[in-house]
């Protein structure tokens, strides 16, 4: 179970990706939580992929590296993952 602070960073990233998206009531991101680092799934719509991941990366570049100065603060790592589910409605059920 992700304690607090854990739970800011999903919150962060959650609502920086609803900002970006078409479609911010298919956003979700699940936090899971390793040994040594969180891993965070973001989840979007089909076609607010690109959106998320930007032109040559540069988004998803730049909400790496805003989640990488939060867990400095937190002293654990975290690590996003944009999860591609492949339905064009948006992420599985």
């Amino acid at each position: 179970m992700p304690n607090e602070q854990e739970g800011d960073v999903r919150a962060l990233v959650l609502e920086i990706a609803k900002a970006l998206v078409d479609e911010p009531d298919l956003v979700t991101v699940e936090a899971v939580d390793g040994p040594e680092s969180t891993i965070l799934e973001l989840r979007v719509a089909q076609r607010d992929l690109g959106k998320v991941i930007g032109k040559q990366g540069r988004t998803a570049r730049s909400l790496r590296t805003i989640i990488g100065a939060a867990s400095m603060k937190l002293h654990k790592r975290h690590t996003l993952e944009i999860i591609e589910d492949g339905l064009p409605g948006g992420p599985a059920a």
